[in-house]
Protein backbone atom coordinates (compact mmCIF):
# COMPACT_ATOMS: atom_id res chain seq x y z
CA UNK A 1 0.00 0.00 0.00
CA UNK A 2 1.03 3.63 -0.15
CA UNK A 3 2.06 5.74 2.80
CA UNK A 4 -0.20 8.72 3.32
CA UNK A 5 1.43 12.09 2.64
CA UNK A 6 0.59 15.73 2.21
CA UNK A 7 -0.54 16.76 -1.26
CA UNK A 8 2.48 18.95 -1.87
CA UNK A 9 4.04 19.11 -5.31
CA UNK A 10 7.54 18.34 -4.06
CA UNK A 11 6.71 15.57 -1.60
CA UNK A 12 6.33 11.98 -2.76
CA UNK A 13 4.56 9.10 -1.08
CA UNK A 14 6.59 6.03 -0.18
CA UNK A 15 5.57 2.42 -0.57
CA UNK A 16 5.27 0.22 2.49
CA UNK A 17 3.39 -2.88 3.63
CA UNK A 18 2.26 -2.40 7.26
CA UNK A 19 1.90 -6.10 8.24
CA UNK A 20 5.28 -7.03 6.80
CA UNK A 21 7.22 -3.93 7.82
CA UNK A 22 5.83 -3.84 11.35
CA UNK A 23 6.53 -7.55 11.81
CA UNK A 24 10.08 -7.25 10.50
CA UNK A 25 10.80 -4.29 12.78
CA UNK A 26 9.27 -5.82 15.90
CA UNK A 27 10.88 -9.23 15.42
CA UNK A 28 14.22 -7.66 14.53
CA UNK A 29 14.11 -5.42 17.57
CA UNK A 30 13.13 -8.31 19.84
CA UNK A 31 15.98 -10.46 18.53
CA UNK A 32 18.47 -7.65 19.10
CA UNK A 33 17.27 -7.07 22.67
CA UNK A 34 17.28 -10.81 23.36
CA UNK A 35 20.85 -11.13 22.09
CA UNK A 36 21.94 -8.34 24.45
CA UNK A 37 20.17 -9.94 27.40
CA UNK A 38 21.66 -13.35 26.62
CA UNK A 39 25.15 -12.08 25.82
CA UNK A 40 26.66 -13.45 29.05
CA UNK A 41 25.57 -16.93 27.91
CA UNK A 42 26.17 -16.72 24.16
CA UNK A 43 29.24 -14.48 23.92
CA UNK A 44 32.53 -16.11 22.85
CA UNK A 45 34.46 -17.61 25.75
CA UNK A 46 37.74 -16.71 24.05
CA UNK A 47 38.87 -14.67 21.08
CA UNK A 48 39.11 -16.30 17.67
CA UNK A 49 40.53 -13.10 16.19
CA UNK A 50 43.15 -12.10 18.69
CA UNK A 51 45.93 -10.31 16.86
CA UNK A 52 45.94 -6.70 15.69
CA UNK A 53 47.53 -5.20 12.62
CA UNK A 54 49.66 -2.20 11.72
CA UNK A 55 46.70 -0.09 10.56
CA UNK A 56 44.68 -0.61 13.73
CA UNK A 57 47.69 -0.27 16.02
CA UNK A 58 48.69 3.00 14.36
CA UNK A 59 45.17 4.45 14.60
CA UNK A 60 44.96 3.53 18.27
CA UNK A 61 48.30 5.13 19.02
CA UNK A 62 47.18 8.39 17.42
CA UNK A 63 43.55 8.56 18.53
CA UNK A 64 43.41 7.03 22.01
CA UNK A 65 42.48 9.55 24.72
CA UNK A 66 44.33 9.82 28.00
CA UNK A 67 40.97 9.15 29.64
CA UNK A 68 39.40 6.44 27.43
CA UNK A 69 36.41 6.09 29.74
CA UNK A 70 35.36 9.67 29.03
CA UNK A 71 35.44 9.06 25.27
CA UNK A 72 33.43 5.86 25.77
CA UNK A 73 30.78 7.68 27.80
CA UNK A 74 30.51 10.50 25.25
CA UNK A 75 30.14 7.95 22.44
CA UNK A 76 27.11 6.49 24.22
CA UNK A 77 25.53 9.94 24.28
CA UNK A 78 26.25 10.69 20.62
CA UNK A 79 25.14 7.27 19.34
CA UNK A 80 21.98 6.80 21.38
CA UNK A 81 20.84 10.39 21.97
CA UNK A 82 22.37 12.97 19.66
CA UNK A 83 22.27 11.02 16.40
CA UNK A 84 18.63 9.87 16.75
CA UNK A 85 17.46 13.29 17.95
CA UNK A 86 19.34 15.17 15.25
CA UNK A 87 18.48 12.97 12.28
CA UNK A 88 14.81 12.43 13.07
CA UNK A 89 14.40 16.01 14.25
CA UNK A 90 15.89 17.35 11.04
CA UNK A 91 13.68 15.06 8.98
CA UNK A 92 10.68 16.51 10.81
CA UNK A 93 11.90 20.04 10.09
CA UNK A 94 12.43 19.17 6.43
CA UNK A 95 8.92 17.75 6.20
CA UNK A 96 7.39 20.77 7.91
CA UNK A 97 9.33 23.10 5.62
CA UNK A 98 7.57 21.43 2.68
CA UNK A 99 4.19 21.49 4.46
CA UNK A 100 4.12 17.69 4.85
CA UNK A 101 4.23 17.04 8.62
CA UNK A 102 1.85 14.08 8.37
CA UNK A 103 4.65 11.96 6.88
CA UNK A 104 7.04 12.40 9.81
CA UNK A 105 5.78 9.41 11.79
CA UNK A 106 6.14 7.04 8.87
CA UNK A 107 9.55 8.47 8.03
CA UNK A 108 10.72 7.65 11.56
CA UNK A 109 9.32 4.13 11.36
CA UNK A 110 11.07 3.39 8.05
CA UNK A 111 14.33 4.70 9.51
CA UNK A 112 13.83 2.49 12.57
CA UNK A 113 13.22 -0.56 10.37
CA UNK A 114 16.50 -0.11 8.51
CA UNK A 115 18.42 0.59 11.70
CA UNK A 116 17.06 -2.51 13.43
CA UNK A 117 18.15 -4.70 10.52
CA UNK A 118 21.62 -3.12 10.58
CA UNK A 119 22.16 -3.72 14.31
CA UNK A 120 20.91 -7.32 13.94
CA UNK A 121 23.57 -7.96 11.28
CA UNK A 122 26.11 -6.34 13.57
CA UNK A 123 25.22 -8.43 16.60
CA UNK A 124 25.37 -11.73 14.73
CA UNK A 125 28.74 -10.82 13.23
CA UNK A 126 30.16 -9.81 16.60
CA UNK A 127 29.31 -13.16 18.13
CA UNK A 128 30.71 -15.10 15.18
CA UNK A 129 33.89 -13.09 14.65
CA UNK A 130 34.93 -13.12 18.33
CA UNK A 131 37.48 -10.34 17.88
CA UNK A 132 39.33 -9.21 20.98
CA UNK A 133 38.73 -5.60 22.00
CA UNK A 134 41.73 -3.26 22.03
CA UNK A 135 41.55 -2.59 25.77
CA UNK A 136 41.96 -6.31 26.44
CA UNK A 137 45.27 -6.42 24.59
CA UNK A 138 46.36 -3.38 26.56
CA UNK A 139 45.68 -5.28 29.79
CA UNK A 140 47.89 -8.20 28.83
CA UNK A 141 50.20 -7.26 25.94
CA UNK A 142 52.33 -10.35 26.51
CA UNK A 143 49.31 -12.62 26.20
CA UNK A 144 49.03 -13.34 29.93
CA UNK A 145 45.55 -12.53 31.32
CA UNK A 146 45.56 -10.03 34.17
CA UNK A 147 41.90 -10.38 35.12
CA UNK A 148 38.97 -12.78 34.54
CA UNK A 149 37.45 -12.90 31.06
CA UNK A 150 34.14 -11.04 30.59
CA UNK A 151 31.38 -11.53 28.01
CA UNK A 152 32.23 -8.15 26.43
CA UNK A 153 35.93 -8.81 25.82
CA UNK A 154 35.67 -10.57 22.46
CA UNK A 155 32.88 -8.82 20.57
CA UNK A 156 34.87 -6.03 18.96
CA UNK A 157 34.14 -6.66 15.27
CA UNK A 158 32.42 -4.65 14.17
CA UNK A 159 31.36 -1.51 16.02
CA UNK A 160 27.71 -1.53 17.01
CA UNK A 161 27.73 2.16 17.88
CA UNK A 162 29.11 3.06 14.44
CA UNK A 163 26.65 0.73 12.71
CA UNK A 164 23.66 2.19 14.53
CA UNK A 165 24.74 5.80 14.08
CA UNK A 166 25.56 5.52 10.37
CA UNK A 167 22.40 3.47 9.69
CA UNK A 168 20.27 6.18 11.31
CA UNK A 169 22.00 8.93 9.36
CA UNK A 170 21.89 7.12 6.02
CA UNK A 171 18.31 5.86 6.40
CA UNK A 172 17.04 9.30 7.42
CA UNK A 173 18.86 10.96 4.55
CA UNK A 174 17.59 8.37 2.08
CA UNK A 175 13.98 8.65 3.25
CA UNK A 176 14.12 12.45 3.15
CA UNK A 177 15.64 12.36 -0.33
CA UNK A 178 13.05 9.89 -1.64
CA UNK A 179 10.31 12.06 -0.19
CA UNK A 180 11.70 14.98 -2.13
CA UNK A 181 12.22 17.26 0.86
CA UNK A 182 14.19 20.31 -0.17
CA UNK A 183 16.16 20.17 3.09
CA UNK A 184 17.06 16.49 2.60
CA UNK A 185 20.83 17.23 2.46
CA UNK A 186 20.73 18.55 6.03
CA UNK A 187 20.11 15.22 7.83
CA UNK A 188 22.68 13.62 5.53
CA UNK A 189 25.33 16.15 6.55
CA UNK A 190 24.57 16.52 10.25
CA UNK A 191 23.84 12.84 10.79
CA UNK A 192 26.98 11.81 8.93
CA UNK A 193 29.17 14.15 10.98
CA UNK A 194 27.71 12.94 14.28
CA UNK A 195 28.07 9.31 13.20
CA UNK A 196 31.70 9.90 12.22
CA UNK A 197 32.28 11.52 15.59
CA UNK A 198 30.78 8.48 17.29
CA UNK A 199 33.13 6.18 15.41
CA UNK A 200 36.12 8.31 16.38
CA UNK A 201 35.08 8.22 20.03
CA UNK A 202 34.85 4.42 20.00
CA UNK A 203 38.51 4.30 18.98
CA UNK A 204 39.47 7.07 21.41
CA UNK A 205 37.68 5.13 24.15
CA UNK A 206 39.69 1.95 23.41
CA UNK A 207 36.49 0.04 22.70
CA UNK A 208 37.10 -0.62 19.01
CA UNK A 209 39.80 -0.85 16.41
CA UNK A 210 39.77 1.45 13.40
CA UNK A 211 38.69 -1.40 11.11
CA UNK A 212 35.78 -2.19 13.46
CA UNK A 213 34.52 1.36 12.98
CA UNK A 214 35.21 1.35 9.24
CA UNK A 215 33.18 -1.81 8.66
CA UNK A 216 30.44 -0.50 10.96
CA UNK A 217 30.25 2.60 8.78
CA UNK A 218 30.09 0.55 5.56
CA UNK A 219 27.39 -1.80 6.88
CA UNK A 220 25.37 0.98 8.51
CA UNK A 221 25.40 3.18 5.43
CA UNK A 222 24.78 0.26 3.10
CA UNK A 223 21.74 -1.07 4.95
CA UNK A 224 20.54 2.42 5.79
CA UNK A 225 20.39 3.26 2.09
CA UNK A 226 19.42 -0.13 0.68
CA UNK A 227 16.38 -0.91 2.83
CA UNK A 228 14.44 2.31 2.13
CA UNK A 229 15.60 2.49 -1.47
CA UNK A 230 14.79 -1.10 -2.42
CA UNK A 231 11.72 -1.69 -0.27
CA UNK A 232 10.08 1.71 0.01
CA UNK A 233 10.69 3.34 -3.34
CA UNK A 234 8.36 6.28 -4.09
CA UNK A 235 5.03 5.33 -5.58
CA UNK A 236 5.23 5.35 -9.31
CA UNK A 237 9.04 5.55 -9.17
Amino acid sequence: MLATGDAHAQVRELRWDPPIDVTVTLVGGALWLASLALQPEIAPSACRWCRGNALDDGAKERLLWRDPRLAEDVSDVTAFALVPAATLGLDALAASHDHAPRGVGLDAFLVLEATVLAVDVNQVTKLLAARERPYVQALHPDGTPTRPHTDDDDVSFFSGHATEAFALAAATGTVATMRGYRWAPVPWLVGGCLAAGTGYLRIAGDRHWFTDVLVGMIVGVGIGIAVPLLVHAPAGG
